[in-house]
């Protein structure tokens, strides 16, 4: 099929959809389809979650996701189920939005995907369109057609552009949307479920569909890596990333997206994605030499960093108490999945730091004790398990407390605005590493503070 683009896809009447998984992907998906006046099951297998849903509270830290779902429930567009099964009976177009986690390989792991599709595949109505949602390898379109083995099934892929932090936003007001299916009609429909969106419609095939989605990410994380690329070098030749990057910025065929330098990208989809699109040329015996050396350079960002920070500590961390501000892999979202504010902390740990981190989305466990003392129940061996090894803190200025250097991961808004003479009396030595350039350099220097920031003067 040649891939055409549309302006605006056909509006289509009000649908019954179901959607399986009600995670970073499904659970946006599902609020705004039922904003979009469509009928919306979303079946949610984890009871936690599940729980969460159905008393008004989001599972996940996104903004403006309590509002459009509330508004979805109270309109009775959208419902929860715990069972699969019965979200999909009667429905026209069924959504998996299921996790695949990534194997040591790369490769995507399908089992999740599987699992639903043999669930559900006995139950569809004649004519039901299935659609591959979440990120999957080339060519799953026609494995989960596969595994449903019925000829009056369609599956569509139909990949998601989320962005952790604004996916309502996103989902609202996408930039494109790409559906890919062997059957045009097939494809059309689904696009016209999204018609309010006003966004061009791109309809190809599945196979050219799925490589989208990974190509875009690619170059994202390829681009990152060259912006950090870029920040060393101007920290070498005594030049300021932010004006260099005003210089790119305004020549539109770079643009200003994704021109902030950084610890390193992370988070759920570019680590994987990368990963993942390289395991693919290597399995079809390409060469995809580019994009090896964007991920080889961002393991060198991370290593750039950590040595900043021993650097402000006279070379070694052993003993040293070192503050962290920051633990996901970006602001605005609850995510610590591939973040690299993460990795950078346990690396901190493993040279013989002790990390004391607070982020505004990590609860400690128990109140903190008069004095500003840690929580009892947050020390280095308590809380969830990729949090193990930190010293959890209720603020940015208890984690500053004691230590010879803070350093900020995540550019939480919050961050900017700290009373920095506040921070400087708790700290043992006045030493800041800036790994997202969100303070003001000449500011911290003047209250006494050494400051380095990526690729900043």
């Amino acid at each position: 099929m040649t891939a055409h683009t549309n302006k605006r896809a056909t509006r289509s009447t009000s649908s019954k959809v179901a959607v399986i998984g009600a995670g970073y992907v499904g659970l946006p998906t599902a609020a705004t389809l039922a904003h979009f006046g469509h009928r919306v099951v979303l079946a949610e297998r984890d009871e936690s979650r599940l729980a969460a849903l159905r008393s008004g509270r989001m599972p996940i830290v996104e903004a403006g996701l309590d509002e459009l779902v509330a508004e979805s429930v109270g309109s009775g567009a959208l419902r929860f189920t715990a069972a699969s099964t019965e979200a999909v009976v009667g429905a026209e177009f069924v959504f998996l939005c299921v996790p695949t986690p990534q194997g040591d390989d790369g490769a995507a792991d399908l089992s999740y995907v599987e699992a639903a599709a043999k669930e559900v595949g006995a139950l569809l109505e004649p004519g039901t369109i299935v659609v591959n949602k979440s990120t999957v390898p080339v060519g799953s379109a026609t494995f989960v057609e596969r595994i449903i083995g019925r000829p009056d099934i369609r599956v569509v892929s139909n990949p998601e552009f989320l962005r952790e932090g604004s996916a309502v936003r996103d989902s609202l007001h996408p930039d494109r949307l790409v559906v890919g299916a062997d059957d045009a009609e097939a494809a059309a429909r689904v696009g016209g479920l999204f018609a309010s969106t006003g966004a061009p419609l791109i309809v190809t095939d599945a196979t050219t569909s799925e490589t989208i989605k990974y190509a875009s990410n690619a170059f994202l994380a390829t681009k990152l890596s060259y912006v950090n690329a870029v920040a060393g070098l101007c920290e070498e030749l005594g030049a300021d990333v932010r004006d260099v990057m005003l210089g790119l910025g305004y020549d539109k065929r770079i643009g200003f997206e994704f021109l902030r330098p950084g610890p390193g990208w992370g988070g759920s989809c570019l680590p994987k994605d990368t990963r993942a699109l390289l395991h693919i040329a290597q399995e079809a015996g390409y060469d995809f030499s580019l994009l090896a050396g964007a991920i080889a350079s961002n393991e060198q960002q991370l290593a750039r960093v950590v040595s900043k920070v021993e650097v402000a500590c006279g070379g070694s961390l052993e003993g040293v108490t070192v503050g962290v501000w920051g633990l996901t892999f970006k602001a605005n979202t609850d995510d610590r999945r591939d973040s690299p504010s993460l990795q950078i902390a346990h690396r901190l740990v493993a040279l013989g730091a002790k990390v004391q981190a607070f982020d505004p989305t990590v609860a400690v466990e128990s109140d903190v004790q008069a004095g500003g003392s840690a929580a009892p129940d947050s020390g280095p061996d308590s809380g969830p398990e990729d949090l193990r090894g930190l010293l959890l803190c209720a603020d940015s200025y208890e984690a500053a407390s004691g230590a010879s250097v803070v350093v900020v991961l995540t550019e939480w808004d919050e961050f900017r605005w700290l009373d920095l003479s506040r921070v400087l009396k708790v700290m043992a030595a006045p030493a800041i590493v800036d790994a997202r350039n969100v303070l003001d350099p000449a500011a911290a220097r003047r209250l006494g503070f050494t400051y380095d920031g990526i690729g900043r003067r």
